[in-house]
């Protein structure tokens, strides 16, 4: 059956790649704040201009959606997700898949972004739709960021870089989500979203210096300088809930692996080499 789905977060890394998933054999509205940097992004769908920190008009651009997947980011004010609920409700969408982290289940993880997250899905459970909870580890993705000091032939820097995280490629997760929103059973239910092993920055480098044919370049970040850096792209609250996920990583809360993506998808979760390789141009 053709469902009409909307994706909201369209242009993120899960949210591009579930558009592509989707498109094939459902309507896709993909909901972003510009559609112009959507579409070249590469964004498939029907590009809908959406502010999700501004009710009015959501309930419009969701009406005759029969599912919604939902990305956010917003934990200093945290408001989308109440926007959206509230819009998703009135506008009568059955459905909501809602991309959360795997965090919101340790009791010792009292953080700003995991306390967001809980919000986040205590919201989505009191709004009427149903829900489902795609609970994920870090991305396999986050380690772009150090492209630039790749390509330049200069070390990575990382806090805790031998500090093991069931990190998840962020495609595992869009087919994961594409599953769900277009499957029965899954109402009600979350889901724990890791790779298949846990590795450390230090082992991420490795791998990516050995694929590119260059010796590895490690190097640790005292707590201050990653701080200083996170200070540099975040608000003060942001950085100090980044150096807290950090302490409870180094703790070994972040290297249990689960099998929720064989699970739904019929296929073991991609490992970090596979992934590195398919993105290894981004590094050269």
């Amino acid at each position: 059956m053709r469902l009409r789905i909307a994706v909201a977060g369209a242009s993120g890394t899960v949210g591009r790649r579930l558009t592509a998933l989707l498109s094939t054999d459902h309507e896709v509205l993909a909901l972003t704040r510009s559609p112009e940097q959507a579409a070249g992004l590469g964004v498939h769908g029907r590009l809908v201009r959406a502010d999700f920190a501004r009710r009015d008009g959501l309930e419009r651009v969701l009406e005759g959606a029969d599912a919604l997947f939902v990305a956010t980011f917003d934990p200093v004010r945290p408001c989308h997700d109440e926007h959206l609920a509230a819009a998703a409700g009135q506008a009568g969408v059955r459905h909501v898949v809602k991309l959360s982290a795997l965090a919101v289940t340790d009791s010792g993880a009292q953080d700003l972004i995991t306390r967001w997250q809980r919000e986040c899905e205590r919201i989505w459970q009191a709004a009427g739709p149903a829900w489902t909870f795609l609970r994920a580890r870090a991305f396999m993705s986050n380690c772009l960021d150090w492209a630039g000091a790749i390509r330049a032939g200069e070390p990575v820097r990382t806090l805790y870089g031998d500090a093991p995280n069931a990190c998840v490629d962020p495609a595992d997760l869009a087919e994961v989500a594409a599953h769900v929103l277009t499957g029965p059973g899954h109402g009600g239910r979350a889901y724990a979203l890791t790779g298949p092993r846990a590795v450390s920055a230090r082992e991420q480098v490795a791998q990516l210096a050995e694929l590119l044919g260059r010796p590895p370049r490690h190097e640790s970040l005292t707590e201050e300088a990653a701080l200083a850096r996170w200070r540099a792209r975040y608000p003060e609250s942001v950085a100090r809930a980044l150096l807290e996920s950090a302490r409870r990583q180094d703790a070994g809360a972040k290297a249990a692996v689960t099998r929720d993506v064989e699970r739904v998808t019929g296929r073991p979760a991609t490992p970090f080499e596979v992934w590195a390789r398919a993105n290894l141009d981004r590094f050269r």
